[in-house]
């Protein structure tokens, strides 16, 4: 007797019927159901990046040296560069491929000239921060306008990790010295990023979750 084949799990190419490479979903055994996977693995960089600015400040705290303040200030221009690219492409919704290389190869170029300018030329910490400060504020004011005019679900995460953010980077740019030799604005900053980076990877999750919804309500 022959055992009854069981019912096949409907897969992302059977979604849209034109193959998994354009729609780029799965489907996970959790409550939350559809993540977009390949879109995914811009955000991963974003994290890596941000892993990688946040050891080389420990490196920084643990040995202040020349080699380490270098790496420091790279690794921060180099997630403030990544992050704005990826608020340009989300925030104007670029998905045609030569439209992200065209946005991304100038921010690129910039960002890479930038740090060997730091790095081989001169440490100037005051042009290191306006370049920062600005490529900061470009991209929390395209998030800020575009949760403002969108009807996303979650606005309200991003809306306050913008703000906050913003309220945060007063202390970079406004420093004080040590209250009660503990707290400085640098440390206080880093201890304010510990609840925004959760309240930002929960819109994140739930933008991926969005996203991927109304790409199968069109497939089908």
């Amino acid at each position: 007797m022959r055992e009854q084949a069981e019912p096949k799990e409907k897969g992302p190419t059977e979604l849209n019927g034109r193959g998994r490479s354009e729609l780029n979903v799965r489907i996970l055994s959790e409550p939350n159901g559809l993540v977009m996977e390949g879109k995914m693995r811009v955000l991963e960089g974003r994290a890596d990046g941000g892993i990688n600015a946040l050891e080389r400040t420990m490196n920084l705290v643990k040995r202040d040296v020349d080699l380490t303040e270098k790496l420091d200030y790279s690794s921060a221009v180099v997630l403030l560069g990544y992050s704005l690219i990826l608020a340009i492409l989300r925030t104007f919704s670029v998905r045609d491929e030569a439209t992200r290389v065209m946005v991304a190869a100038p921010l690129i170029a910039f960002v890479t000239t930038h740090v060997m300018y730091i790095n081989f030329y001169l440490l100037d910490y005051g042009w290191n921060m306006v370049v920062c400060i600005v490529m900061a504020v470009a991209q929390l004011s395209m998030w800020a306008v575009w949760a403002g005019f969108s009807k996303h679900p979650s606005r309200w995460k991003l809306l306050f990790v913008v703000f906050s953010g913003g309220l945060a980077m007063l202390l970079e740019i406004y420093d004080f010295p040590p209250y009660l030799g503990l707290f400085d604005a640098h440390a206080i900053w880093h201890a304010t990023t510990i609840p925004l980076t959760y309240i930002w990877w929960s819109f994140i999750r739930d933008d991926a979750v969005f996203r991927t919804s109304n790409l199968v309500k069109k497939a089908k």
